[in-house]
């Protein structure tokens, strides 16, 4: 009898073993909402769509509802609906994202919905909440020649809006959870939850908000830094700001988590943000892990107990670098600077970034707190499926789990062999 119990035991751990082995990695592929407005702009091209994420082995969608401009593909209570994009008008009967979520339940398809959060207009088209309707809304830069909104910077295409702001969070926060509340979706994807970048955000009420925070007032903008030429120079309260903007974004987050959570507790609650962790706090963001302690001279000694990694179920990283090794890195002494798309990127020697360096680090900081899944801007391998291919696999060993950026470029490029060669092969042993 106890030899039979024994049997039982041993092929129940074994079992177990085996599940845990061949559990299959997500492969999530980003539907760009503007990118896509025409391809997805019917239910035919809905199903041909999904129908090929099924055959190469995609797992999950992430569908972009809210673009940069701060309109969303369905019917809001609160944000204006996007029609026509590029002489493209959808018909006012086609229901886009619940035509999505049933025709990929129909496929075995996960569904995640994405927002762009703390952007409002953009800037090319002078178009969006920040144009039409909250001009107040919009970050104040600070360059060469004094403060002003971003909506004038007209080489920036994203229209910004202060994240600090109140107003702000709290539209930001009703449209997170209609969304939840609305759809039959499997998580939901915040975007863009950050700063413009190291100039952002100078206006009054940060000031204010800041100085509250500090206790103290201060000489603005120079206790913070000033400018001279093409630098930089920082002021005896830079890293207290860095800490403030990192503490605005984090208890936003708390906030857009408990929403979600108490709308839907089994919706995943997922985030995007750039690998790039070493400079990443020029957009206000510590998206590692709290107990992660960065010895960087940016830094305060407690500058962690602004990181929110546990506050997330998943996180997208981008880890949006040509280089794909560490060792490539090394045999060309800098990464190539034309390929540096994102904010906060800079051009460097450091073999973090590369695929690998960058999946690496993101795992570091993070701390095993949350499943990182390693995402690749298809673009940077325009005409190089090899390179392309090579991501994909680094990404995949890595990381939890892979997330592709964008459709429109599989699509354009015409990669969907290399990702069924790559995902089929690493599809929980799948054929």
């Amino acid at each position: 009898m106890k030899i039979r119990n024994l049997f039982t035991l041993l092929f129940i751990l074994i079992g177990f073993n085996l599940l845990s082995f061949c559990k299959e990695k997500p492969k999530m592929l980003w539907f760009d909402a503007t990118a896509n407005f025409k391809r997805l702009g019917s239910y035919d091209g809905i199903v041909n769509i999904l129908d090929k994420c099924v055959e190469v082995g995609i797992t999950d969608i992430i569908v972009d509802v809210k673009p940069i401009s701060g309109e969303v593909l369905y019917d809001s209570k609160y944000a204006p609906k996007m029609k026509t994009w590029d002489d493209y008008t959808r018909p006012d009967t086609f229901d886009f994202v619940n035509t999505l979520i049933k025709e990929a339940r129909k496929r075995g398809l996960k569904i995640h919905i994405a927002l762009n959060v703390f952007c409002e207009g953009h800037n090319y088209y002078d178009r969006g909440v920040v144009y039409w309707k909250h001009p107040e809304w919009a970050t104040i830069i600070y360059t060469k020649n004094g403060f002003i909104p971003i909506t004038q910077q007209k080489h920036k295409y994203s229209a910004m809006v202060n994240p600090a702001l109140e107003q702000v969070q709290e539209y930001e926060l009703k449209i997170i959870e209609e969304i939840v509340k609305s759809f039959d979706i499997d998580g939901i994807v915040l975007d863009r939850v950050r700063y413009d970048g190291i100039y952002a955000d100078f206006s009054d009420s940060s000031r204010v908000k800041f100085e509250t925070w500090l206790g103290r007032k201060i000489k603005f903008p120079d206790d913070i830094f000033r400018i001279e030429g093409d630098s930089i120079v920082r002021g005896k309260y830079f890293k207290e700001w860095l800490k403030w903007r990192a503490s605005v974004i984090k208890s936003f987050i708390e906030k857009a988590r408990n929403v979600v959570k108490r709308a839907k507790p089994s919706i995943l609650f997922g985030d995007y943000v750039g690998s790039w962790y070493l400079s990443y706090y020029e957009l206000g963001v510590n998206w590692a892990s709290e107990k992660f302690k960065p010895k960087f001279d940016w830094a305060t000694d407690d500058y962690n107990q602004t990181g929110y990694a546990e506050l997330v179920d998943f996180l997208c990283t981008g880890l949006y670098f040509y280089e794909v090794t560490k060792e490539e890195v090394e045999s060309k002494g800098m990464v190539d600077a034309s390929k540096l798309t994102e904010p906060g990127m800079k051009p460097s020697k450091s073999v973090w970034y590369s695929v690998e360096g960058s999946a690496e680090i993101v795992k570091q900081v993070t701390m095993n707190a949350v499943p990182v899944y390693g995402s690749l801007y298809v673009e940077q391998y325009k005409g190089e499926p090899e390179r392309f291919k090579k991501a994909m696999e680094v990404a995949l060993e890595k990381t939890d789990g892979l997330m592709i950026f964008d459709l429109v470029h599989i699509e354009n490029y015409q990669l969907w062999d290399v990702l069924k060669e790559v995902l089929k092969i690493k599809s929980g042993g799948r054929n």
